[in-house]
C-alpha cells in the first residue's frame, strides 16, 4: 500500500496535505492520511444505519486511495477527519441586483475562501453601468466595478490560512456591458483572482452563423436597449482570448438543456474551472479515477474499473453526508440534489500503455468507451444506493423522474475536473490532458531540483536502446520529442506533448468525454504562439458544433508577449560569438534621472530607486523603510551589485532573470501579485521599468508564468494554472 507514491508525490503530500505539529513538521505518514480520510468518510455509514459496521467500508475506501486507484478532491484529502471538516472544492453564489445581495455574497465568499473553497458567480443580473438607481436618483457602476470589489476581497482573505481563493465570473453575452467585460482582463494587472467566461446563448450563436445582429437586454427592465453585430462580438471574444487566454466561453443554453433539476431554477454560473455548472448555493463533491492503473497487460481491466467506480460513488455520496458546510444555505441545497462528480486522471498515460497516440481517432474512441463505462457504472451504483438510502430529495420533477429510473441517489454522477495536484500524488497525467512535456524539473524532498523523464518514455527509451544523458538533456530543453532525431517516429507520435496536438483534436477528445459526462469537462485547448485570432474563432465555433458546454484556450506565450513560431531565421546562421574580456565598469555619471517605487515585502516596505543615464540603466538603490538589521544591509548590497553589473554592460533583463523568483520565508502581496523576497521585489521593479520587449520567449516570469511556491514555470491546464514541479495549483 502507498508504494506507488513517487518522491515528488511525497513532497506534495508533505507540503500541503499531511497533518503538522506547531513547528510545521508532519505528524502523519501518507498511509495515515489515507486512513484518516477513509475512517472519516466511512463514518457516514452509521448515519444511514446506526448499527452498521463501518469497518469493511473504511477498508474499501482506504484500499482505493492507498493503491492509487481513486483520489477525492484536495479539500477532502486535506480536511476529512480534521477540525475544519470542509470537504468541497467549489461553490456557486447568487449575485442579485441589490447592494444587500451583492455584499451578502461578498461576505459569504470570504467565509468560503477561508474554509478552502473557490467560488463562481454570474454577474448578469446586475444593472449595467450608468443605469438608473431609483432609490438614490443616481447611476449604477455596473458589474465590472463590483467584480473588482470581489477581487480585492479575495486578495485579502487567505484560503484556510495558506492561499487565496479562485473565482469564476460569468456575464451573459446579451448584457449591455458585455464589450467591457470581454476586454476586462486585457489589462493583466486587474481581476487576477478571477477566471472570466462569457455565457453564449443559442440565439447569439445562431446570429453569428447568419452574420446578423442580436439584442442587448437590460436585466433591470428586461428591455432590449441596443443591438450589436453577433459576428463582431464573437470576433472580439476570440481576439481577447488569443491575446490573454481569457475570456473562456460557456454555452449556457446547452448547460440548461442538461440541467438535472430544472424546477429548482436555471443554471447561470459554474465553479472556477468551468466543469461544474451549479445552482446558487450548491457545492460540488468531486473525485477522480486514475485510468493509468486500470490498464493490465496492455488492455483495460474493465472489472477493476467497474469496481473502483462503485466504491468511488459510495465514497462521494458519503462525503455529502459528513461534510461541514460553510453556510446553512449551501448545506440545504447540496443535500437537496446530492450532485457528485466522478472524473478521471491519467488518460494520456492510459493511451500510452494501450499504444494509442493522443492525436488519433482511436484515442477519441477510447475516450468514449472508457467514459461510457464510468457513466453507466456510476448511475447503476447511485441507483443501488438510492434503494437503500432513498432518492435525492429534489428527485421529483428532475430529469431522472421517469419509470425506467425509479431510483437515483445523486442528481449528477460524472464530471471531468482538473486534477493538477492529486494527479501528482497519484503519479498520473493531469485529467484528460495530453502530456504537458516529456521531461520536467522536479522539486525533491531536500529542496533541490532534478530533471525527470516521464517514466513511460524512459522505459521506451531504455527498451528501444536510445536512452542517453544527451537525450535527457535535449528532451528537458525542448519539452517535446518531436524534433529529436534519436527518437523513433512511432515513439514520437505516442509521446506527443500538449503543444504538438492540433487544437481541433483537443476539442475532439473533450467532446468524446462530454458525451458521457453529466456536468462539464475541464480542459485547456493549447495553441502555438503563431496561431491567429481566426484560429481561435474557428475553434470556438467547433466547440459549439461538437456539443461542448464550454471551452478555454491558451496560446503559448500570449500573456507575456507575441512571439513567432520556431523556425529558420531569414537572417541566416548566427555569427560565432567571441569571448568577452574582463573590464572595469563605466564610471558613475555625474547626473542621472530615475524614479523611486515602494513595494511591499515580508520584511516591510522596500524603496527601490532605478536611475538611468544616456546609455541606459546605470544604478539601483534599495532601502528598507526601517533602517538597520540584516535585511537593510543585504538590500543595500543587492543594489550595489546590480549597479556594478549594469555599468559593466550586463543586460538588465539578465539581472532580472537571476533575481526574480528568489523566495524567503515571509512572502507578501501587492497589487494582486506575490512578492517572494526582497531580491524578488527589486527584480519586479526592474522588470516593470524595462517592459516585456526586453525579455525573450523562454522567460517564465511573466504575469501568469511563475509558480509562487517554487519559482518554476506554471502551465495552463484544465482551465487553471498548475505547477508540474511542486504540485501548486491556483484552483484546487
Amino acid at each position: 500500500m502507498t508504494a506507488f507514491l513517487s518522491e515528488n508525490a511525497l513532497v506534495v503530500l508533505k507540503r500541503r496535505y499531511l497533518k503538522k505539529d506547531a513547528h510545521g513538521n508532519p505528524v502523519e505518514t501518507p498511509g495515515d492520511l489515507f486512513r484518516r480520510v477513509a475512517k472519516s468518510i466511512a463514518a457516514a455509514e452509521r448515519v444511514f444505519d446506526p448499527k452498521a459496521d463501518a469497518g469493511p467500508v473504511e477498508e474499501e475506501f482506504y484500499g482505493v486511495m492507498a493503491d492509487g486507484l481513486f483520489l477525492p478532491n484536495s479539500p477532502t484529502l486535506m480536511n476529512a477527519g480534521r477540525r475544519l471538516g470542509q470537504l468541497s472544492a467549489c461553490f456557486v453564489l447568487p449575485v442579485e441586483d441589490s447592494l444587500e445581495s451583492i455584499f451578502d455574497s461578498l461576505k459569504f465568499t470570504a467565509m468560503i475562501h477561508k474554509s478552502g473553497g473557490g467560488t463562481g458567480f454570474s454577474f448578469s443580473r446586475l444593472r449595467p453601468e450608468n443605469d438608473t438607481v431609483l432609490s438614490t436618483a443616481g447611476v449604477s457602476s455596473g458589474p465590472l466595478s463590483f467584480m473588482k470589489v470581489f477581487d480585492t476581497a479575495t486578495e485579502t482573505v487567505k484560503q484556510g490560512g495558506t492561499r487565496r481563493g479562485a473565482n469564476m465570473g460569468i456575464l451573459r453575452v446579451d448584457h449591455p456591458d458585455i464589450l467591457r467585460f470581454i476586454t476586462a482582463k486585457d489589462d493583466l494587472t486587474t481581476l487576477n483572482n478571477f477566471n472570466i467566461s462569457v455565457a453564449l446563448t443559442d440565439r447569439f450563436m445562431k446570429a453569428v452563423g447568419q452574420n446578423g445582429d442580436y439584442g442587448l437586454v437590460n436585466p433591470r427592465t428586461g428591455d432590449v436597449v441596443s443591438k450589436l453585430s453577433a459576428a463582431e462580438v464573437f470576433g472580439r471574444i476570440a481576439a481577447s482570448a488569443w491575446a490573454t487566454g481569457e475570456p473562456g466561453v460557456v454555452f449556457i443554453d446547452r448547460m440548461n438543456e442538461f440541467n438535472p433539476t430544472p424546477l429548482r431554477g436555471a443554471i447561470e454560473a459554474t465553479n472556477p474551472c468551468g466543469e461544474q455548472p451549479l445552482l446558487p448555493y450548491e457545492s460540488c463533491t468531486l473525485g477522480s479515477i486514475a485510468l493509468s492503473r486500470m490498464v493490465k497487460d496492455g488492455a483495460v481491466d474493465w472489472e477493476l474499473l467497474g469496481r473502483t467506480v462503485r466504491t468511488a460513488v459510495r465514497f462521494l455520496d458519503n462525503v455529502i453526508e459528513v461534510n461541514r458546510y460553510p453556510l446553512p444555505q449551501i448545506e440545504e441545497n447540496t443535500r437537496a440534489t446530492r450532485k457528485i462528480g466522478l472524473g478521471v486522471m491519467g488518460f494520456a498515460d492510459m493511451l500510452i500503455l494501450l499504444g494509442i497516440p493522443y492525436d488519433s481517432d482511436e484515442a477519441e474512441a477510447a475516450a468514449e468507451e472508457v467514459m461510457g463505462v464510468i457513466d453507466r457504472e456510476s448511475k447503476a451504483a447511485s441507483a443501488a444506493l438510492a434503494q437503500v438510502r432513498g432518492n435525492f430529495p429534489a428527485y421529483k420533477g428532475s430529469i431522472h423522474d421517469r419509470p425506467e429510473t425509479p431510483f437515483m441517489r445523486n442528481a449528477t454522477t460524472t464530471t471531468i475536473a482538473p486534477t493538477g495536484t492529486i494527479s501528482i500524488i497519484a503519479g498520473a497525467s493531469s485529467g484528460i490532458e495530453p502530456l504537458f512535456a516529456v521531461a520536467y524539473v522536479r522539486r525533491v524532498l531536500n529542496g533541490t531540483s532534478l530533471p525527470e523523464l516521464h517514466p513511460l518514455f524512459e522505459k521506451a527509451a531504455r527498451d528501444g536502446g536510445f536512452h542517453s544523458k544527451e537525450l535527457v538533456d535535449e528532451v528537458l530543453r525542448k519539452g517535446s520529442v518531436k524534433d529529436i532525431p534519436a527518437v523513433p517516429e512511432a515513439v514520437k507520435r505516442l509521446f506527443a506533448a500538449s503543444h504538438d496536438i492540433p487544437a481541433a483534436r483537443h476539442v475532439g477528445i473533450q467532446a468524446a468525454f462530454q458525451r458521457h459526462t453529466d456536468n462539464a469537462v475541464s480542459k485547456t485547448v493549447n495553441f502555438p504562439a503563431c496561431a491567429t485570432e481566426e484560429d481561435v474563432r474557428e475553434l470556438f465555433l467547433l466547440a459549439f458544433q461538437q456539443g461542448l458546454k464550454g471551452v478555454t484556450i491558451y496560446r503559448d506565450g500570449s500573456r507575456e508577449r507575441q512571439v513567432l513560431c520556431a523556425g529558420k531565421s531569414e537572417a541566416g546562421p548566427p555569427r560565432e560569438a567571441k569571448a568577452a574580456s574582463p573590464r572595469a565598469p563605466r564610471a558613475r555619471p555625474a547626473a542621472t534621472r530615475g524614479i523611486t517605487e515602494r513595494i511591499k515585502t515580508g520584511c516591510g516596505n522596500l524603496y527601490v530607486t532605478v536611475n538611468r543615464d544616456d546609455e541606459g540603466m546605470a544604478e539601483v538603490f534599495a532601502q528598507m523603510g526601517k533602517t538597520g538589521g540584516c535585511a537593510s544591509s543585504q538590500t543595500e548590497a543587492t543594489g550595489r551589485l546590480i549597479s556594478l553589473a549594469l555599468r559593466s554592460g550586463v543586460s538588465p533583463a539578465e539581472v532580472v532573470k537571476q533575481l526574480i523568483g528568489i523566495r524567503c520565508p515571509s512572502p507578501a502581496w501587492q497589487d494582486s501579485r506575490q512578492v517572494l523576497s526582497c531580491p524578488d521585489a527589486v527584480a519586479q521593479v526592474l522588470k516593470k521599468r524595462l517592459g516585456a520587449a526586453d525579455f525573450d520567449a523562454s522567460d517564465p516570469s511573466g504575469p501568469a508564468g511563475q509558480c509562487p511556491d517554487c519559482g518554476q514555470m506554471l502551465t495552463h491546464e484544465s482551465g487553471c494554472l498548475v505547477c508540474h514541479a511542486c504540485g501548486y495549483s491556483k484552483c484546487s
